[in-house]
């Protein structure tokens, strides 16, 4: 049996949205592009051919993710966790107990996630403690490099 991926309502609609552009755009310029390279001759020595088939193949392959995600997808909405309870789709501001300062980041999908723009996976070493907690709650864990300690100052 497949797991369960929790992701935004936000996070799923830009899968579709990828993948509606992949199929319609992105392969016929892909096809476009091979039919272009097999018109310079010898498919042996062909950069551009091999370039053209590598496009293709990469654009399959996130067509097969994407496909993948959105089957096993489980959208988290908001009303489906109590309030003030960190999850998937909520952001939580935190005291980072350990460098003395304040951080924001959204709970998404896995497939969501984007740490530099504060928009951190519920799955990830962070994510996993996070969830759960509440307004108050210091939360103490080992990670990569050493310990992390926050407290959950507002969730919303």
């Amino acid at each position: 049996m497949t797991e369960a991926n929790e992701m935004t309502r936000e996070g799923y609609q830009a899968l579709q949205d990828e993948l509606e552009h992949l199929t319609t755009v992105t392969r016929k310029e892909n096809a476009e592009n091979l039919k272009e390279a097999r018109s310079f001759g010898d498919l042996s020595e062909n950069a551009e051919y091999d370039a053209a088939k590598d496009a293709q193949a990469e654009t399959e392959e996130r067509i097969a993710t994407i496909e993948a995600a959105l089957r096993t997808a489980k959208i988290v909405e908001d009303d489906m966790v109590a309030e003030g309870v960190v999850a998937t789709g909520r952001t939580v501001k935190l005291h980072d107990l350990i460098y003395d300062e304040e951080v924001t980041y959204k709970l998404v999908g896995n497939t969501e996630a984007d740490p530099f723009n504060g928009k951190l996976s519920n799955v990830s070493v962070v994510g996993q403690h996070l969830m759960g907690a509440k307004v108050g709650d210091v939360l103490e864990f080992p990670v990569l490099d050493g310990t992390a300690k926050y407290e959950v100052l507002e969730v919303y």
